[in-house]
């Protein structure tokens, strides 16, 4: 017998492709208990490693978040509004150039446009070659487009080289909160994912402090070197991802048992865990969601995962439905809202700390309160928040309306990385089937992308002085959209905390009312 050979005849059947759930059903329970019975801490303990790969992964969320608000950034940037910009009718003499609406529309969703090529794309290409090599593919493409975007001498060129860097952004953003999700026991499954929003943060934050230095700039270095800043991310990353460890979950759904249990071993601590238990319960889940078809977009709408799509879509697309942008969009918002170009900078990099600080408080709400709670009073707080925000902008216009509504901005952004905003990306890695994972992830946040591109025309014309020049009073429309999306969260948000994969699976195919999920019992035997 090699070292890997168990020593149980249960072991032994985990790794035969001919044995049956029964044959390895005993083993897959202890894992689970395993998994149920472990605190926060004592699961770190049992899986260092897959914290850290956690974490790498991660990462790549940066890439594109730096890019977001980058040209966020670069529309209040003034030297940039002097170079690409337009006079303003009836504007005072000396008064800065500001960026035409579609333009500014065009080059914030140039970037999303791509990606929503690429979590297409993404789908289809980890479930063929795994996340690793998915990942891999996009950092290298991500390498290339930034030498376009840096050398663009126009806003048309710029455009181009936003839609081709957001294709490996599509790819990150798909792959990330799946990959997250799957390496790590159930009682990281919440903080892994959550990292997600703490990068997303990090990255605006870079942004912000690199935009305030560039600033005052006068010469074009103001925006080319935040823009070649992009280059530090992708190779030493792409280091990291060749290094890390294959999803054991994916290696299970291709048939190759001895290279999960090499995964799980490597992800956790050999100690104070069962590779060969926990390979088996991997097991029980698949053969739960087998199907003789390969996995495709067409399953995604049909029967009980038509449900889960649909909760992915919309806890994705109801980012941009309640107040979002305005984070997108700080810097301007905070000019329109009558502060004075530095600070406005100033606010959006106070705003970005503060979101990466309340983000990792939320690991601590997730600890004691269930995904579906957090969300829904996050929510609720948040549509408050938006109409007062309104009311504030129409009082008239004075010293103390422009603080307030300055105030309202910061508070709306950074308590929407408190709730909503990380308990979504917790939602999204756990709700999906693990066999049509990869292409759940995809399509849900191809649902973000979709609804983001009219929403961010929208807010750019609400915001933009040749526009509606709404200012604060945006807060009724995304007041009003909040409200709708805090509704359907409360009839179809179920609460997924403490449940495991099987558990999750067995509770969609019954159809439980998602009211009724967190006070319903699932039996340890049970696999339908």
């Amino acid at each position: 017998m090699d070292s890997y050979e168990m020593e149980s005849k249960g072991g032994q059947a985990t790794f035969s492709e001919k044995a049956g759930v029964s044959d390895f059903k005993a083993d897959a329970i202890l894992a689970e208990n395993a998994e149920h019975n472990m605190g926060v801490l004592e699961a770190v303990r049992a899986y260092p490693m897959a914290s850290f790969w956690a974490f790498v992964m991660s990462f790549t969320i940066i890439m594109e978040s730096y890019d977001v608000f980058l040209m966020g950034s670069f529309i209040g940037l003034p030297r940039f509004r002097e170079v690409y910009g337009v006079v303003v009718p009836n504007a005072a003499p000396g008064a800065l150039k500001v960026i035409a609406p579609k333009w500014q529309s065009a080059l914030q969703m140039s970037g999303q446009l791509g990606a929503l090529i690429g979590v297409f794309v993404a789908g289809p290409l980890t479930s063929r070659f795994g996340y690793r090599y998915a990942t891999l593919t996009g950092l290298m493409l991500l390498n290339a487009f930034i030498f376009i975007f840096y050398f663009a001498n126009s806003l048309g060129v710029m455009f181009v080289a936003q839609l081709l860097e957001g294709i490996p952004w599509g790819i990150f953003i798909a792959n990330a909160p799946a990959y997250c999700s799957e390496i790590v026991p159930i009682q990281l499954r919440a903080p892994a994912t959550q990292m997600l929003q703490m990068f997303w943060a990090i990255g605006s934050i870079v942004v912000g402090a690199v935009c305030y230095s560039y600033q005052g700039l006068e010469t074009d270095t103001a925006f080319r070197v935040p823009i070649a800043l992009q280059w530090l991310f992708p190779t030493p990353l792409a280091i990291l991802i060749f290094l890390a460890p294959e999803s054991p979950w994916w290696l299970v759904r291709k048939g190759r048992l001895d290279a999960a249990r090499h995964a799980v071993e490597r992800l956790g601590n050999k100690d104070k865990l069962n590779s060969s238990d926990t390979v088996a319960m991997m097991r029980r889940v698949i053969d739960m969601e087998k199907s003789d078809k390969s996995p495709g977009y067409l399953e995604l709408f049909k029967g009980t995962d038509l449900r889960r799509t649909a909760i992915v879509c919309g806890v994705y697309l109801a980012q941009n439905l309640t107040g979002n942008l305005i984070a997108n969009q700080a810097v301007v918002f905070f000019e329109q809202a009558g502060v004075n170009t530095k600070t406005a900078f100033a606010l959006g990099l106070i705003t970005s700390a503060l979101q990466m600080i309340f983000v990792m408080l939320s690991w601590i709400l997730t600890t004691y309160f269930g995904r579906r709670s957090i969300y829904l009073w996050g929510s609720a707080v948040n549509c408050i928040l938006l109409f007062v925000l309104g009311i504030a902008a129409s009082v008239g216009k004075s010293n103390a309306a422009s603080l307030a509504q300055a105030a309202l901005g910061l508070i709306i952004s950074v308590l929407f990385t408190l709730g909503p905003a990380p308990a979504s990306w917790v939602i999204i890695g756990e709700t999906s089937a693990i066999r049509l994972r990869p292409l759940t992830t995809g399509i849900g946040r191809a649902s973000y992308y979709i609804v983001e591109i009219p929403c961010i025309f929208l807010g750019s014309y609400m915001l933009n002085p040749t526009g509606a020049n709404l200012g604060g009073k945006c807060g009724y429309v995304w007041g009003a959209t909040a409200f709708v999306c805090l509704v359907v969260a409360y009839f179809g948000l179920p609460e997924m905390k403490n449940r495991s994969y099987r558990e999750i699976d067995i509770m969609f195919k019954r159809r439980i009312p998602a009211r009724q999920w967190k006070s319903t019992v699932i039996d340890v035997n049970d696999d339908e």
